[in-house]
């Protein structure tokens, strides 16, 4: 018997093992019950933000999705950064590992794919290239589901720190007209639009609701979509909420810095898109004069 045989052997035994032992019965913890009864509440209120935020999922897709979370659950996986992330960006955790797993799945399949169509036309590759190919593909196409929120994270976190500039001056005008601190904080939230200023609206409501201070919600808002902005000014709030002028002269001095803050990174933005059309610009000349002198150094070397 040939080595490669007992190589394929092997690792179809060790399936097979694997296979029997994943679908074996076995009693469950206390503590495995108890995360997986948090997973389906968890997965429950996601699914229910989702819809509320109009993602499109199919049947499926949630079906995996809730799957898929539940088993990070029951194993402690919580990944307070990627929710947070997620949070921002308005998408599912439950979305977001379905997705994943699917890209995955089509990354490993499409090189095999490929190379069944070929050998169907009769070019025939080697069996090691499909399989290494569609690995390969499989972690790029897992990848992309990151790529994708980094990008769009990085533009709301950019968008809600202007909305708090415009949000903090909003509520110094309100507190300028005489209202309370709670008072100044609605009525502010209730002027601005767009999605931020929509969720520190809804963040003000449910803590009315609820009996929180506004500043306790503004702080769990902070910490949910992890912008620094919000938790110092709860920190800052909860610290002279009884002095209106105080209040005010913090709003007014925190909304200034936010401006700085903004127009310096919009700056920095600037010079790097510069620098980027310096290069651009130099490698053009240089295929340019390459392009020139191609010619003569041609008919020089051919002489």
């Amino acid at each position: 018997m040939t080595t490669p045989a007992l190589l394929v052997g092997g690792v179809a035994g060790l399936g097979l093992f694997l296979l029997a032992f994943a679908l074996m019965p076995r009693r469950a913890s206390l503590a495995r019950q108890l995360a997986a009864f948090d997973a389906a509440r968890v997965v429950s209120r996601s699914l229910h933000r989702s819809k509320a935020s109009g993602e499109a999922d199919s049947a499926f897709t949630r079906r995996v999705g809730a799957g898929l979370a539940k088993f990070c659950a029951e194993q402690g996986w919580e990944f307070p950064s990627l929710r947070a992330n997620l949070a921002l960006a308005g998408k599912s955790f439950e979305n977001y590992l379905a997705t994943k797993l699917l890209l995955g799945i089509l990354g490993l399949l499409f090189v095999p794919l490929l190379a069944l169509a070929l050998t169907l036309i009769g070019v025939t590759l080697p069996l090691v290239i499909p399989v290494w190919a569609g690995l390969l593909l499989a972690v790029v196409f897992s990848f992309l589901p990151d790529l994708e929120l980094k990008q769009t994270v990085g533009k709301r976190r950019r968008d809600f720190r202007h909305a708090i500039g415009a949000f903090l001056d909003l509520v110094a005008l309100n507190l300028a007209g005489g209202r309370g601190v709670p008072e100044a904080l609605m009525a502010a939230s209730q002027l601005g639009g767009g999605w931020a200023m929509a969720r520190i609206r809804d963040a003000l409501a449910n803590a009315r609701i609820t009996g929180q201070t506004p500043w306790q919600a503004l702080g769990a808002l902070g910490e949910e979509v992890r912008i620094d902005e919000l938790r110092d000014l709860s920190a800052a709030l909860s610290l002279v909420a009884e002095d209106g002028a105080k209040v005010r002269e913090s709003l007014l001095s925190r909304a200034a810095s936010l401006r700085r803050r903004e127009l310096a990174d919009l700056q920095g933005e600037a010079g790097e898109r510069s620098q980027s059309m310096l290069v651009a610009q130099m490698l053009l000349a240089f295929a340019f004069l390459i392009f020139l002198l191609y010619p003569a150094a041609r008919t020089l070397l051919g002489a």
